[in-house]
């Protein structure tokens, strides 16, 4: 099959092929228009000071057409292990090639699978949805993504509906792949779920490019979990928008966490629409090698007597560079508000770099907001105390990573995951005189 490059007389070529609704042909032509009519971003943005893509260049990339079946055997999830499923997708090189789900689900009018496949099959339920109501196309990155979007995955949970087993998602690259694959999650008034979302990649011999976004709609009264592991290879771009809008009373829980790319650039923004709605933001980044990890988070209280609670945790080795910026936002009548932010680094070699910058822009008058971030490395005298009770340096090393993770550990409530993830950094440790 021929490569579509991302140029406007294959983008025609792409788009004639899809054979959407109208009204997702013209919200991509818009899309489109905005990413050829702008440049990509630059350290003179603000945002992107501290984030170097000068080495970026998407002429090494097609738009996904085909999934490929490079490295697919060798893929295994860490978050879906030993776990009971409502059901699965598993997109490879931003194309779907496995969906399933539970019949019984399906009976109680639940729609899980491929955004590819649903998007036509639910054109209504979606329109006026699908990037619009947690969606900002605000870059060149985020107007690519609108315009090229494959893949995908979709979750609808109807009111009052409560699935008990978990939905899991996994994405995967081999060499040279693309990924733009679009998460959307609507979950009506009074309805409950969880959603394990993970990436993986085969090989690291060539660069490949992940430019994706989620968009979480939690009606009110509803109950959303949602897990998220940024697992790709150290030689892919990752660049994401995710949202997430939270209704009256409704309660989101959003674990993140992130050990691989090359370079990532993620927008994470919760807004609290409704009053008496809840947050939860939990993160967890190992970064390696000369990693360069940037996430720009938000916490938006738009109703009165909502709380957010921000907790992010980072260690850092080897040449490995991450960047926070993270801002709690209270519009003027969301009075009451309770929010809470906080970025933890532990430095684990002396050419390490965490970059934190809290922030607070408040317009209400009867808020209570805190904010904060430390950094520190590793206390050698743990280790001494560890080696003396027999364990070696490694091990010392490993117990004291796990231990700064905790505090995240303890919050999650699905125990796959949090046993996943304890593996996972510890397997990364390495050890530093």
């Amino acid at each position: 099959m021929t490569q579509l490059g991302f140029n406007t007389e294959d983008y025609q070529t792409f788009l004639t092929g899809r054979q959407e609704p109208e009204w997702v042909t013209a919200q991509r032509t818009s899309a489109w228009q905005q990413f050829s009519d702008q440049a990509w971003p630059t350290r003179r943005e603000e945002e992107w000071m501290r984030t170097d893509i000068r080495l970026f260049n998407l002429d090494k990339f097609s738009i996904p057409t085909v999934a490929g079946t490079d490295g697919i055997d060798a893929i295994v999830p860490l978050l879906s292990e030993g776990v009971e499923l409502g059901g699965t997708v598993h997109s490879h090189n931003g194309v779907c090639v496995t969906d399933t789900m539970d019949e019984d689900l399906k009976q109680k009018g639940v729609i899980f699978g491929s955004l590819d496949s649903l998007v036509s099959d639910h054109s209504e339920l979606l329109k006026g949805i699908l990037l619009e109501k947690a969606f900002d196309r605000e870059d060149r990155f985020a107007a690519l993504h609108a315009a090229c979007w494959t893949g995908g995955q979709f979750l609808y949970v109807p009111r009052g509906v409560h699935v008990e087993k978990p939905f899991h998602v996994l994405s995967s690259l081999s060499d040279g792949g693309v990924d733009l694959g679009h998460t959307i999650v609507i979950l009506e008034d009074g309805a409950s779920a969880a959603l394990l979302s993970e990436t993986a990649r085969a090989s690291e011999d060539a660069e490949s490019l992940h430019c994706g976004a989620i968009e979480l709609l939690v009606g009110d009264r509803a109950n959303l979990r949602y897990v998220n592991l940024q697992n790709w290879g150290q030689r892919v771009w990752h660049f994401a928008r995710q949202k997430a809008v939270v209704g009256r009373d409704a309660q989101l829980q959003w674990t993140s966490a992130a050990m691989g790319s090359r370079v990532s650039k993620v927008n994470q923004h919760v807004v609290l629409d409704g009053e008496g709605a809840r947050s939860q933001m939990n993160g967890v980044l190992f970064t390696e090698n000369k990693q360069h990890l940037s996430y720009h988070t938000q916490q938006y209280h738009k109703k009165a007597n909502c709380h957010s609670d921000f907790l992010y945790k980072t260690a850092l080795q080897d040449k490995s560079h991450t960047v926070w910026r993270g801002m709690i936002k209270v519009d003027e009548g969301a009075q009451q508000t309770d929010g809470y932010q906080r970025n933890d680094n532990l430095l684990l070699s002396n050419n390490a770099r965490a970059d934190s910058i809290p922030g607070l822009e408040i317009e209400a008058d009867d808020v209570r907001c805190t904010h904060g971030s430390t950094s520190g490395k590793v206390d050698e005298e743990m280790i001494y105390y560890a080696q003396c009770r027999g364990f070696t340096r490694m091990e010392a090393m490993r117990l004291i990573v796990t231990g700064f993770f905790q505090q995240i550990f303890d919050r999650i409530t699905i125990d796959s995951v949090r046993d996943a993830l304890g593996l996972a950094i510890a397997r990364r440790v390495r050890d530093y005189e």
